[in-house]
């Protein structure tokens, strides 16, 4: 969820900074141009009046007007020679009044001749259009009016290169993007730190709910931290926890009392029907289906007693050898096995470590070895496959027994099932039911699938990293 929250947030924070960013950095390069603009018009006015003069003299012939028009040439020379800038006063027919360099020429189109002509109109041009850091060819040309009694007699044009003024902006642009990508790292911390706050209880939250779906009824969520809502969720799921967990203890509790408490009566009563059948002809059909169904009802509340254990019963895991432990299961069933003259054979990686509590894990494999040899048919072939996938190491079981339908493995494992085929297997329909609690308590599972072109392959997994650090390694 993070990976999806964090993105969400840097970019809404992004978009915020970007958006006062650009403003901003328009603003600053039009603050850098206008004080360009300003000081331009400034110049413009102090030779306008050095121009008024020459124009004044020139017009009334008085002496003397070649002096101050040879002091306004000098002016502008030294003017242009200090900063660069070209700068000239032009009569209304375009003639220079005097003008540094002596070849300058006001243009003849476009924005600088827009401005003469606004100049002669006895306004100051208007502002040039902006000029930005990658305009390397840039000008600016600011044009400002002569008036002599009232009437416009000739125009000041300045033409500034911007190569400064670009450096300016360029290096405010620069401050700004240090800026930015300051407050962007604040923003990342402040919203990885805002996600870890939100996030801490969901993640708490769906581990425990891991844990309790695997079979650690004992998980629980900390509700010290996080937001009010998310508070309240934890402090109602681990109400929940509390009751489901008691729920099930009393379950458990029942079906233990109960079990045990009816193997003393069924104990009596199997005691007296062979007391009876004393009293009746050996061979008897009806006492040997009695005595059998008594024994079996023996066998139903013995699984019974021991499934409850295992789901009461908390897994005390280890690092386990699984390829050795198979191994020795294998070894211990092989001789059942050539008995009934079905081949037991090993196969796959004979050392690979999981984690797992190995009385469950003995248990388990038991259990299912059984099953496999119990209904495999002499001469076929039982065979089991240690190997580690993923997180997790698999000990594979396949026969070569009537297998299941699609529909019976869907049902495989729950307590009490047994397929209608087999009903004449001996069996209480517990032992898988068994295995499944004895493995889920330590992180494991169990697995059913077809072993083409007949039989079962049954699964058991249990996880190569320790389920309490990792909760999603089961």
């Amino acid at each position: 969820m993070r990976a999806r929250l964090l993105p969400l947030l840097v970019v809404l924070m992004a978009g915020v900074l970007l958006a006062l960013g650009f403003p901003l950095a328009v603003a600053l390069a039009a603050g850098q141009q206008q004080r360009v603009v300003v000081d331009r018009i400034d110049d413009s006015a102090r030779f306008a009046a050095l121009a008024q003069f020459v124009v004044d003299a020139e017009g009334s012939g008085a002496s003397g007007a070649d002096e101050r028009l040879q002091t306004l040439q000098h002016e502008l020379a030294r003017y242009q020679e200090l900063y660069g800038i070209r700068v000239g006063i032009f009569y209304r027919d375009d003639n220079a009044m005097a003008r540094a360099p002596g070849w300058w020429e006001l243009p003849a189109s476009g924005e600088g001749r827009r401005a003469f002509e606004e100049a002669l109109a006895g306004r100051r041009s208007h502002d040039p259009a902006q000029v930005w850091p990658w305009q390397t060819h840039g000008k600016l040309l600011v044009a400002s009016p002569v008036v002599l009694d009232g009437d416009v007699v000739a125009v000041v044009a300045t033409e500034s290169p911007t190569d400064q003024m670009r450096a300016r902006i360029l290096e405010g642009w620069l401050f700004i993007v240090a800026g930015l990508a300051a407050a962007m790292l604040l923003a990342f911390g402040a919203a990885l730190r805002l996600t870890t706050w939100v996030l801490k209880p969901v993640q708490t939250l769906d581990a425990a709910a891991h844990g309790i779906a695997t079979g650690r009824m004992n998980s629980r969520v900390a509700v010290a931290s996080g937001p009010p809502e998310l508070r309240r969720l934890a402090r109602s799921f681990n109400e929940m926890a509390d009751n489901v967990e008691e729920v099930l203890e009393q379950q458990r509790a029942f079906v233990a009392d109960a079990s045990h408490q009816l193997r003393n009566p069924l104990a009596a009563l199997l005691l007296r029907i062979e007391l009876l059948a004393l009293e009746l002809p050996e061979g008897n059909e009806e006492i040997a289906s009695v005595r059998t169904e008594g024994k079996r009802l023996a066998q139903v509340l013995d699984d019974l007693l021991d499934l409850a254990l295992a789901e009461h019963a908390s897994a005390e895991i280890s690092l386990t050898d699984i390829g050795a432990l198979t191994a020795e299961r294998v070894a211990a069933w092989r001789p059942f096995a050539e008995e009934k003259g079905v081949r037991l054979t090993e196969t796959g990686r004979a050392a690979v470590t999981g984690w797992a509590d190995p009385i469950a894990l003995s248990s388990a494999l038991d259990a299912v070895i059984d099953n496999a040899l119990k209904f495999t048919p002499e001469g076929e072939e039982v065979e089991v496959s240690v190997s580690a996938e993923g997180r997790s190491v698999r000990v594979v079981v396949a026969d070569r027994g009537p297998g299941l339908t699609d529909e019976e493995l869907q049902r495989v494992g729950d307590r009490f099932w047994r397929s209608g085929r087999h009903q004449n297997i001996k069996g209480s329909g517990l032992g898988l039911s068994i295995s499944r609690a004895l493995l889920a308590a330590g992180g494991g599972s169990l697995a059913y699938e077809t072993n083409p072109p007949h039989g079962l392959r049954v699964t058991v997994s249990v996880p190569r990293t320790d389920p309490h650090t990792d909760p999603y390694s089961a």
